[in-house]
């Protein structure tokens, strides 16, 4: 499954951001700001970014954190990479942020190496979920935050039923338009799959973190899972 879905990711890769946009209905920057905000990252923090995409939350992590500060941003398409590479250079490229072609379920990391991490639309596409929420428990320094922003299914049938007339009428068709429908019609499916938010923070505590809650937003249909690692830093 990791390589079906590092593939669709490098396919997608040229109108990814486009495409974000329609998911969302255009509200997605708004729900990245918050989940950097919930990170409580700083200026001069070392911050990770993961499944960091076309480098959206990278950016805004960079420039929360300033020029004292490093932020790293993993993914595993090499082609979605390339492009958050060269959208760094023109939108911001103080500091410079450190792109990394890796697995989330294997960082490339030291243990308690970062002071807060973001992630954005990747928890829901990883093979292994407990693991990648233990990879992120690893890296994370003692007394450190991480904001992860996902869609989810909501529990409204109504809302249920609104989203995926969504996905099915205009999400789907627009991507078939572009030549990605195979690409798309994976949403639904993993949506499904996804655990929900009590369940994600039922995850997050069996891999070690103290604090976990789970902030639904766009009526249930979005949401931020924001963790604290136990300890305080020194």
């Amino acid at each position: 499954m990791t390589n079906e879905i590092q593939s669709i990711f490098n396919r997608i890769a040229p109108v990814y951001d486009q495409l974000n946009d329609w998911l969302s209905l255009g509200q997605h920057r708004i729900w990245k700001e918050m989940a950097v905000k919930w990170s409580a990252a700083k200026p001069g923090d070392t911050a990770l970014d993961l499944c960091c995409g076309s480098g959206d939350l990278a950016l805004r992590l960079a420039r929360r954190i300033g020029a004292t500060g490093q932020v790293y941003g993993v993914d595993f398409s090499q082609n979605l990479l390339e492009n958050a590479k060269e959208r760094s250079r023109w939108q911001y490229p103080q500091p410079a942020i450190t792109w990394v072609e890796a697995d989330v379920l294997n960082l490339p990391f030291d243990n308690n190496q970062f002071d807060a991490a973001t992630m954005g639309y990747g928890l829901r596409n990883v093979k292994d979920i407990p693991r990648s929420l233990q990879e992120l428990h690893r890296v994370l320094k003692p007394g450190a935050k991480a904001a992860i922003l996902d869609f989810h299914r909501p529990s409204n049938p109504q809302l249920r039923a609104f989203q995926q007339l969504y996905l099915d009428s205009f999400v789907v068709p627009v991507a078939s338009y572009l030549g990605l429908k195979e690409e798309y019609a994976y949403i639904s499916p993993s949506l499904d799959r996804f655990p929900i938010g009590k369940e994600q923070i039922e995850l997050a505590h069996q891999v070690g973190f103290a604090v976990a809650t789970h902030y639904p937003i766009a009526n249930g249909m979005m949401g931020v899972l924001v963790l604290s690692k136990l300890g305080v830093i020194s």
